[in-house]
């Protein structure tokens, strides 16, 4: 009869455990598909696809399609490094036609996307190329911008020359008032979505695209770590980590070889 019971007892026990565990899991994987349609990049870069996340013990998967090839990294980047995440399945496909690897269409595409994720370029610049040879246009806030952005897209990977035709604005426009809910997206970017953007960023200079970077972010402050050939090519991946939008600050802890 005693043993009848303390069997009870522990079935009993043993069921409680298994529900609470149950239940927690289940709070954690809501929670992970919150932050991630909540995040900075899921709400401005993914905005135009049909990205689709689920989440079961911590483990994500993405499905449906994104409106640009580097987007799937983005996605992937961004979910990896939220709270409870332990590893994420990528489904996602490119609904577009894929430009031709190295193509006139496919640098432009580059270079448009590597000038998305830099705050200190106008995100209004015009980019073509003809031959490899990249022509940017428009406005401006001023001289070091145009310089800049010259640097940033000469450092694309099959660009061989860049014509800058930018002009500087005569009167710099205002920013247009935010709606509460862009005032939040835009003033304050998530550690998940900064650490996806500075990977993505440092992948698509071709300087710093072979660097095996391990990046980190908590509240806006960005630490790289990793190895990297020379102190110029280390000195190279702060800069860029630091012109990303919502990096406050830089902590390079990476080594040369």
């Amino acid at each position: 009869m005693e043993k009848t019971m303390y069997r009870i007892l522990l079935l009993a026990v043993f069921g409680s455990l298994l529900l609470i565990n149950v239940s927690f899991a289940s709070e954690t994987d809501d929670r992970i598909i919150a932050s991630a349609k909540e995040s900075y990049v899921f709400k401005t870069f993914l905005k135009n696809g049909d990205v689709k996340i689920q989440s079961k013990d911590g483990v994500v998967t993405l499905s449906g399609t994104v409106a640009e090839e580097s987007h799937k990294l983005l996605a992937q980047e961004t979910a990896a490094n939220l709270p409870g995440v332990k590893s994420v399945n990528n489904e996602l496909e490119f609904k577009g036609e894929r430009p031709a690897e190295m193509s006139d269409a496919w640098i432009t595409l580059k270079v448009k996307s590597t000038l998305l994720f830099h705050r200190s370029v106008s995100a209004m610049t015009e980019v073509s190329t003809e031959d490899g040879i990249v022509i940017l246009k428009g406005e401006a806030d001023n001289q070091a911008q145009i310089d800049l952005t010259t640097a940033y897209a000469r450092d694309v990977e099959g660009v061989k020359e860049v014509i800058n035709e930018m002009t500087v604005a005569k009167t710099p426009a205002k920013p247009a008032e935010k709606k509460p809910e862009e005032k939040t997206v835009g003033d304050k970017i998530d550690d998940a979505s900064i650490t996806a953007l500075v990977k993505a960023a440092l992948l698509s200079h071709r300087s710093t695209s072979a660097l095996n970077t391990k990046v980190e972010t908590s509240d806006g402050v960005v630490t790289l770590s990793g190895v990297a050939k020379n102190a110029a090519e280390k000195e190279l991946a702060a800069k860029y980590a630091s012109d990303v939008k919502g990096v406050k600050n830089v902590v390079n802890n990476m080594t040369v070889e």
